[in-house]
């Protein structure tokens, strides 16, 4: 049975494309309507204390539990920023757009990009204008602001182009936000390198960085512009990024234009070391374009969709279409693989009096472990071309196999006919956006809930037009499958994206959300959890740090401690296998099965406590030089924590090395060790006895911060998404006064501004309150 949701408020489509839906690193959908941009996010995985905006049906006979989502919007201003006419009468700077201001396209940029840890959402509306959105307290329900007006930006009143041209290279038509590249070093660099290609009126393709700033969320910069075409970009879309050595990789910009040009950009980046190195080594990026030869010349016909798959040991393929007609290219290689270009006739699937095989391609979506690509058309049918990595084709390589595009299309018009009562071969089911939900046999996809009529011409205002969002799985997987699936998750690690583990895990967590099938699949996913990685922490090396306390070594502190703290692959892995081990205790009915995914979700709680522990400790010990008195109560928490019970030798060693070269360093009061505080109900004190939570003699109980392990007992918290977990807010020293006084250390402020994910499952905050 469907999963399926509506978004319950009237939409219209502007732009369809598969760009009117697409998931961020944050696990979040962003979905493309004519007002506003919808983030939706889909519950599984999210554990905080409001429920989701929307709820599903009630799961089937089999168990099946009701997918919920958050949600919260993205709504433009209905003015107008840029005036064109004002700035420009001649007829190629006329935006039609303008006259029905509506949203044309979205992209996300990868995480840890503004200085929540959060990713930047660009918008481009139909006056050509593009804006900078991020989140402001709570992602996943709260508001988003406009952080920049990029137009205005692109506006340079010194440049020396003519006034026609400098308005039509600031009329932007297609945008896309590439990855984070991988450079091959570990710890993965705490750097950006990811860039903002944007096509415009001009036949130009302009390149952008996002540039995080202390005062502000941040905004973009221009660092390239390459002249293409005299014709409108239309279509722009990033290859995966390639490592070629250790700080040298390389990525293909696919861009089409007007006329029906296809070509590509090679964008080569380079990590480059500073030669002074303190804390931590720090790198420049530097990026050379360069434009190789059309992969498909003009032929007046448009094209619909453009788009970079993945398939696995070879390169990747890039899917454009026109109407009626599919096309894949890739790059020659040294593997026995395809290369050059394939062409594919669309068939029209007859499913109601609007079928047609030459819709636009409204959603692309690849399925790994089948090797087949699947298509979606925005009147409403599915196409499938399978052995696509081998030899790509329309029929099935077996006689029995099911995944076809008949299949598909008629499981998708049972479907709308199932959530839209009384129709007939005259509505049509029309798609605007479809992608996959875990890669594998799940899809969400738009259409519109009301049923159109094209054929007698009727006309439908705005108001009346509602789309409705399905999340609906086309076929069966089997259990190893499944398993597969997990192992992959966990196997396949890099730091270098910074995609939340909810983003990484959504399909693990959809799957066990079965009741009928966990029961089986429970054993077994345990034993791939306790499959624990190496612990690459112990190769950490800090140099004392000898240049005195200036602003360099807290600039220094921070950098250092967000690198080792979030870009060590083991570490990542291990938050990924808690999120997983917590799901399944929370899922499990089984008292025996229960206690065997708490063993399992302690023993991984454990290492990250440890591996935390150690880089804390390591530059607690290269900062030694510097540690005055007001730090001294912190380190000695440290310290604490590191000597409990169960901690390894090695770290609890290094804890007594720290402690012993403290004690010598300062004379400290046993009464002022900060070990000890104050009950902030009764103010009796409550020793540090547990790092989770403290409980005083007269029995009132607090929560810890995860990061630090002071009480809260203020307002001023965070909230992980995934855990629960809280965590205090990093302020200003000025705001210190509702802390205690062991916690006013301006190791403590670098501390909490370091850590802008959950420590224990790798998910990002939300403020609540």
């Amino acid at each position: 049975m469907a999963i399926y949701t509506s978004l319950a408020v009237p939409t219209v489509i502007s732009h369809p494309s598969e760009r009117c839906l697409q998931w961020s690193d944050d696990g979040q959908a962003c979905i493309t309507t004519k007002a506003a941009v919808h983030i939706m996010t889909p519950d599984p995985g999210i554990n905080f204390s409001t429920p989701p905006d929307i709820k599903a049906s009630p799961g089937d006979e089999q168990g099946e539990r009701p997918l919920g989502w958050f949600r919260t919007m993205i709504e433009l201003a209905r003015g107008h920023t840029h005036l064109w006419p004002s700035m420009c009468q001649d007829w190629g700077a006329v935006t039609l757009g303008s006259l029905d201001l509506s949203v044309r396209a979205v992209t996300c940029s990868p995480n840890n990009l503004t200085s929540r840890g959060r990713c930047v959402i660009a918008v481009l509306n139909s006056n050509a204008e593009v804006s900078l959105w991020v989140a402001h307290k709570n992602h996943l329900k709260g508001e988003w602001m406009n952080i920049q007006d990029v137009t205005g930006l692109l506006l340079d009143p010194g440049s020396s182009e003519d006034l026609v041209r400098g308005i039509l290279r600031a009329q932007v038509t297609c945008l896309a936000w590439s990855k984070q590249p991988d450079y091959g070093i570990t710890p993965t660099p705490f750097i950006d390198s990811s860039l903002l290609a944007m096509g415009n009126r001009a036949g130009s393709i302009l390149f952008l960085r996002f540039n995080k700033n202390i005062d502000s969320e941040g905004s973009v910069s221009h660092i390239h512009t390459e002249l293409l075409s005299d014709q409108w970009i239309t279509h722009v879309s990033w290859s995966p990024w390639v490592t070629h050595g250790i700080g040298y990789c390389e990525s293909l910009l696919a861009f089409s234009t007007a006329k029906g040009n296809v070509g590509l950009v090679k964008v080569v980046q380079t990590l480059q070391s500073n030669s002074n190195v303190g804390l931590v080594q720090e790198y420049t990026t530097s990026a050379v374009f360069d434009v190789q030869g059309p992969i498909c010349e003009a032929d007046k016909r448009g094209v619909t969709a453009l788009t970079w798959v993945q398939p696995p040991r070879r390169n990747p393929v890039l899917v454009f279409t026109k109407p009626g007609l599919v096309h894949l290219w890739s790059w020659p290689s040294s593997e026995p693989t395809w290369s050059g270009t394939r062409t594919l006739f669309l068939q029209t699937q007859n499913l109601s009096i609007g079928s047609s095989a030459i819709s636009p391609v409204s959603g692309v979506s690849y399925v790994l472990h089948r090797d087949v690509l699947i298509l979606a058309l925005f009147d409403g049918s599915f196409h499938v071309i399978h052995n696509l990595s081998v030899e790509p084709t329309w029929s099935p390589l077996h006689a029995d196999d099911t995944l076809t595009s008949t299949e598909l299309s008629r499981a998708s018009r049972a479907l709308f006919a199932k959530v839209t009562p009384g129709i007939s071969r005259m509505d049509v089911n029309r798609i605007s956006g479809m992608v996959s939900y875990d890669s594998q046999s799940t899809l969400v996809w738009i259409y519109e809930q009301v049923a159109l009529r094209p054929a007698d011409f009727s006309y439908k205002h705005e108001a009346k037009h509602e789309c409705m969002l399905i999340t609906a799985p086309f076929w069966q997987l089997d259990d190893e499958t499944v398993l597969r699936t997990a192992s992959d998750a966990f196997a396949e690690i890099s730091c270098a994206s910074a995609s939340a583990p909810v983003h990484h895990l959504r399909a693990l967590m959809l799957y066990l959300r079965n009741n009928a099938r966990f029961t089986a699949l429970c054993p077994r996913i345990l034993e791939i959890l306790s499959q624990v990685p190496p612990d690459q922490t112990t190769s950490i090396v800090l140099p004392p740090w000898t240049q005195g306390s200036t602003d360099d070594l807290r600039l220094q502190l921070r950098k250092s401690l967000t690198t080792h703290l979030f870009g060590w692959p083991n570490l990542l892995s291990l938050r990924m296998r808690l999120s997983i081990a917590d799901m399944c205790w929370k899922l499990c009915k089984d008292p025996e099965m229960q206690v065997q995914c708490g063993q399992v979700a302690q023993g991984l709680l454990a290492a990250i406590s440890h591996c935390v522990l150690r880089i804390l400790v390591r530059h607690l010990r290269a900062i030694v030089p510097v540690v005055s008195a007001p730090d001294i109560p912190f380190v000695l928490r440290e310290v604490v924590q590191s000597l409990l019970p169960g901690s390894p030798q090695d770290l609890a060693d290094e804890a007594q090395a720290l402690s012993d070269t403290i004690t010598t360093s300062f004379a400290i009061d046993p009464a002022v060790t900060g070990l000890h505080e104050l009950c902030p109900a009764c103010h009796a004190e409550v020793p540090l006895q547990d790092i989770t939570s403290a409980t005083c003699p007269n029995g009132h109980t607090w929560a810890r911060c995860t990061i630090t392990s002071f009480i809260l007992s203020t307002s001023k918290v965070r909230t992980c998404i995934g855990c629960s977990r809280k965590a205090l807010l990093p302020l200003p020293a000025s705001d210190e006064s509702w802390l205690p006084l062991a916690a006013r250390s301006w190791i403590v402020r670098d501390l909490l501004e370091s850590v802008q994910r959950c420590l224990f499952c790798g998910n990002s905050f939300v403020e609540i309150v």
